[in-house]
């Protein structure tokens, strides 16, 4: 055997040894627990930040109500917290019948986290149109009807697989939500790239400025790339029964892809953000009676 063939063995081996792994760990129950206990505690976490942020920010200001960003917080600690539930109790999750119940539990946060994040694109274009002298009437409205399609075209094909289950349905559920991904990551590009742009056009360099552009930036490309993540991996779901993150089998690939598409980016879009409002200023002299 020549050294070509001796190197080709020693690969071969190697790829084998890999492929073992994965499967053993796959296969192996006390892995599944401890990998879907991993990612639990890490949801937790996340959740508790946003919840502690939000009750600072209430604290801080709590005369102005539920502001964009109290609510971005609250979702955040809302669609954090049930997917933590939801990998604690995976394996009564995984036992749910009929078997749409589990895609419903699997898929609202996601359909949450998409809110979540629809709602920061919202605010960024609600500043850039402002800053532009241009009416903002219709963000808010297409916000809301946008979301509503959203869930009404979901929930119906939850319905119809409720009441027959069909497997083209399963993978157009799936086609559909990765085009909603997609959907978001554009977003994200256009009005992160519009704000961002804005912002760099300013003429007075200042150190708030230079912290906002910086602020704009680093979210917009961490939002863009996870939700560009999300839709190709769901593609991959769709048709692709190894690339199956609805199952006990795929703990590690589970790992992989709620780390780099919800719990990454939301720790890092909260470390960003976690900049508290100015505290309301007396503006104005009040007699004493």
């Amino acid at each position: 055997m020549g050294n070509n063939g001796v190197e080709e063995a020693v690969v071969a081996l190697k790829l084998k040894a890999a492929s073992n792994w994965w499967h053993d760990v796959n296969e192996s129950p006390l892995w599944q627990d401890r990998i879907f206990h991993i990612l639990a505690s890490l949801y937790g976490l996340v959740a508790a930040v946003a919840l502690v942020q939000l009750i600072r920010i209430q604290l801080r200001v709590p005369e102005y109500g539920w502001t964009t960003q109290k609510v971005f917080h609250f979702l955040n600690f809302l669609v954090n917290g049930v997917r933590g539930l939801v990998f604690v109790f995976r394996r009564d999750v995984q036992n749910l019948h009929p078997e749409i119940v589990q895609h419903i539990l699997l898929d609202m946060p996601s359909l949450a986290f998409f809110t979540t994040y629809a709602l920061l694109v919202l605010f960024w274009a609600e500043i850039y149109y402002q800053a532009r002298a241009v009416s903002t009437d219709g963000l808010r409205p297409s916000f809301f009807t946008i979301n509503a399609v959203v869930y009404i075209i979901q929930i119906a094909m939850w319905l119809i697989l409720w009441w027959k289950y069909i497997p083209v349905l399963v993978i157009l559920s799936k086609v559909f939500f990765a085009g909603v991904s997609l959907f978001a990551a554009l977003g994200f590009l256009l009005y992160g790239g519009r704000l961002f742009l804005m912002l760099q056009r300013f003429p007075v360099e200042s150190k708030g400025r230079r912290k906002k552009l910086q602020e704009v930036g680093y979210v917009t490309t961490i939002c863009f790339s996870c939700f560009l993540v999300r839709c190709i991996m769901m593609c991959f779901n769709a048709f692709d029964k190894a690339a199956d993150l609805d199952v006990l089998d795929h703990p590690v690939l589970n790992l992989i892809y709620y780390l780099l598409v919800e719990i990454l980016p939301s720790s890092l879009v909260l470390f960003i953000l976690r900049k508290l409002p100015p505290k309301r200023g007396i503006t104005q002299y009040h007699p004493i009676r």
